[in-house]
């Protein structure tokens, strides 16, 4: 027994003294492997962060300033102006930002309704349903994912001009509604979410299929198309070619448009380059305001799959 004791306690003492050794090596400032490994990703991704973020730090700070002050301050030092510049971007053109603003919305939110219903029904039919076709539908569907938009911009206007709605509302709205990412993101969705016995056995109990999208693909997609409608909301909210093509009446510009057309004045006036950027500052507050709506609904889907773990 004493014997046995005393191995117990000197592999005990060796133990703790290994575990204090690798502490004490770390307090004085020796990285151990695994902490090493991290400081490049680390370093990586602060990088990023700051090249994302500088910026808008800058058009933050810059929207602070008047007119006199944005040339001759210093980059990131606040200004004194950010209450003149709020009223004037307001007051331009009796209001002309707010119309801008209102065209924006209504590119954003019609057309990514309408896109992510599109991808959500486009991407559960190829994820659900075997037809023929459906391998290379799906492959060009991948081609299309791989396509620039700027290099649709003119056969897109050549198609408007054709259909003699090349200047109006449509013009920017119909392009926007085919989204081949947002059909790729709903297929694999689908495959992972949507199991194919819960399908089965509602077809089995008699319900049609247009009663299972409704009542069972749809609702289990929820966190996928708001992923979807995320997506589109951020790239026609940004969206800056396809309306400078398409549209010439400055009362259906998006903000993109108007605000470009600020600067371009701004050369003969520079007022003008101040209420531009307050004006963008202004319009990153809506995209900031759904994320943050959104991202309850990523949540609930976390929670849940947790739950059914």
């Amino acid at each position: 027994m004493t014997a046995a004791t005393q191995t117990g306690g000197l592999r005990g003492a060796g133990a703790g003294g290994g575990a204090a050794t690798r502490t004490g090596g770390a307090a004085r400032g020796h990285l151990l492997p695994h902490q090493r490994a991290k400081i490049l990703p680390t370093l990586v991704l602060l990088a990023g962060a700051l090249y994302c973020l500088v910026p808008v730090a800058w058009v933050v700070v810059a929207a602070t300033k008047s007119s006199g002050e944005l040339f001759s301050t210093f980059t990131f030092a606040p200004g004194t102006g950010l209450l003149d510049n709020l009223r004037d971007l307001f007051a331009y053109g009796d209001g002309r930002f707010l119309l801008w603003a209102a065209n924006s919305t209504l590119y954003a939110v019609a057309g990514s309704a309408a896109s992510t219903l599109i991808s959500t029904l486009a991407g559960y039919a190829m994820a659900k349903y075997d037809f023929r076709g459906r391998t290379v539908l799906f492959y060009a569907i991948l081609a299309g994912v791989l396509v620039p938009g700027m290099t649709l911009a003119i056969p897109q206007y050549l198609i408007m001009s054709e259909t003699n709605l090349v200047g109006s509302y449509w013009s920017v709205l119909l392009p926007s509604l085919i989204s081949p990412f947002g059909i790729y993101l709903a297929r694999v969705y689908a495959l992972s979410s949507v199991p194919d016995a819960t399908l089965e056995a509602a077809r089995i109990d008699g319900a049609s299929e247009y009663r299972i999208l409704g009542s069972i693909g749809l609702p289990m997609m929820v966190p996928g198309m708001v992923t979807i409608f995320m997506l589109q909301f951020v790239g026609t909210w940004n969206n800056f070619l396809l309306p400078y093509i398409m549209l010439s009446d400055e009362s259906r510009f998006p903000i993109t448009v108007g605000l470009y057309t600020l600067l371009a004045k701004g050369s003969s006036e520079p007022a003008l380059y101040g209420i531009a950027i307050v004006g963008a500052a202004v319009s990153v507050i809506p995209l900031i305001a759904l994320l943050l709506f959104l991202q309850r609904f990523w949540r609930l889907d976390l929670l849940s799959g947790g739950l059914k773990g």
